[in-house]
């Protein structure tokens, strides 16, 4: 037998030897986490969808030439969508992560980095695919990178995490010369590829460039996520009421604020600023999404544990389905871009120059629906989502149910 390595925790070390713990059955999962990623994907479907849309004049991957209607849903997205959905994902991702080290911690399990390493190849892998394949700003592959290296601070002391993540969070704040000008620029042939044979090779440099720069953008998140992770701040509601509170109402107080620069010239209420400024303000919607994902995880989990004391513990089928959906985010985040790809690609059904803000937004609200309905017929038949099986298969080396 081969002899264990060391299990480090906070400083501890064991020698123990044992399997990989496998992952939380559904039935033990705690409700607020899954409850919040149920709720961001259709904020997902909302931030990626209008990103297809054709138009004369752009800002922030909105057309600015369409109705009023569209003016106001546009100025809704930019506020409390856009760069706040994938932020709370990123918090989320490192959540899961502090959990996963300490149930193998708890089993005897020392390999644990290994362990993240194929999970994070498997993201990686399947995020690939789905870039090439149906959507070039896929975010699989970059939480994948961002594993790939994050795995090295599973063991981290808490003041080195949160310092990190405070570093990271400052970087994300500081204006970058040219993102106004990109702010200004419509969907390009990676989104938008006019033909079959030339769809990979024009989706690959932006697959790339989002799965590797990109975990420089989630690094605080995730770091955060792992932090809160290792204290269950998340599953223990009650105990951390007051600083969930706290994050909730300040977190997206700022995220509201932090995007009125760049929400009220798409809206067109102010007019376009100039490249120099927009830097500034794409910069200050991105910081203050990450506060804004932040505050909307905790906003989620207080509502749940209130659903819960409320009923004591019984959840209603709306509940039961929006936590189902969030099980298995993976899967129905993949088919919401299997939608986009049908209704946007231009050799396919082609609707980027037909429909306008307003429409993709139903569009995405639609589809989130039907991965909501999906996702509750697979918990009621007891079936976890495909993707999630195959990650999980794939980390742990045996089969899962």
């Amino acid at each position: 037998m081969r002899r264990s390595e060391p299990a480090r925790c906070n400083g501890t070390v064991t020698a123990t030897t044992a399997a990989p713990a496998g992952p939380t059955r559904l039935t033990a999962r705690a409700l607020g986490p899954d409850l919040a990623r149920g709720v961001m994907l259709l904020c997902i479907a909302l931030a990626n969808s209008h990103y297809f849309l054709r138009g004369d004049r752009y800002l922030g991957g909105f057309p600015l030439d369409g109705s009023p209607v569209d003016s106001a849903v546009s100025w809704l997205i930019v506020t409390c969508v856009d760069g706040r959905a994938f932020p709370m994902f990123g918090l989320l991702f490192g959540y899961g992560v502090a959990r996963i080290v300490e149930r193998n911690q708890a089993a005897g399990h020392p390999a644990v980095r290994r362990l993240l390493w194929r999970r994070a190849a498997v993201l990686i892998g399947i995020g690939v695919l789905h870039g090439l394949l149906l959507f070039a700003g896929d975010i699989l592959a970059m939480y994948g990178v961002l594993l790939l290296v994050g795995a090295l601070a599973v063991f981290w002391r808490d003041g080195w995490v949160l310092a990190v993540a405070a570093l990271f969070f400052v970087l994300t704040a500081l204006p970058a010369a040219g993102t106004g000008v990109e702010a200004l620029a419509g969907p390009g042939t990676d989104l938008l590829p006019p033909d079959l044979g030339g769809m990979v090779v024009d989706r690959a440099p932006s697959v790339a460039v989002v799965a590797l720069l990109g975990p420089i953008g989630f690094a605080c998140p995730f770091l955060l996520g792992l932090w809160a992770g290792r204290r269950r701040v998340l599953e223990q509601p009650a105990r951390y009421r007051a600083a969930l509170t706290v994050t909730a109402v300040a977190g997206i107080a700022a995220a509201v604020l932090g995007a009125q620069p760049m929400a009220l010239p798409v809206a067109g209420v102010v007019p376009v600023p100039d490249a120099a400024t927009l830097d500034g303000a794409v910069a200050l919607h991105t910081a203050s999404g990450t506060l804004g994902g932040l505050g909307y995880a905790a906003l989620v989990v207080l509502l749940a544990a209130r659903l819960e004391r409320r009923y004591d513990g019984r959840r209603g089928p709306v509940v039961e389905a929006l936590a189902a959906l969030g099980q298995r985010s993976m899967t129905c985040y993949l088919a919401q871009s299997v939608v986009w790809a049908v209704v946007f690609t231009p050799f396919l059904l082609d609707l980027s120059g037909v429909l306008g803000v307003t429409g993709t937004a139903a569009l995405a609200v639609a589809t989130w629906l039907a991965t909501l309905l999906l996702a509750d017929r697979m918990r009621r038949a007891g079936r976890r989502g495909p993707f999630e099986t195959l990650v999980r298969r794939v980390t742990y080396r045996r089969a899962m149910g």
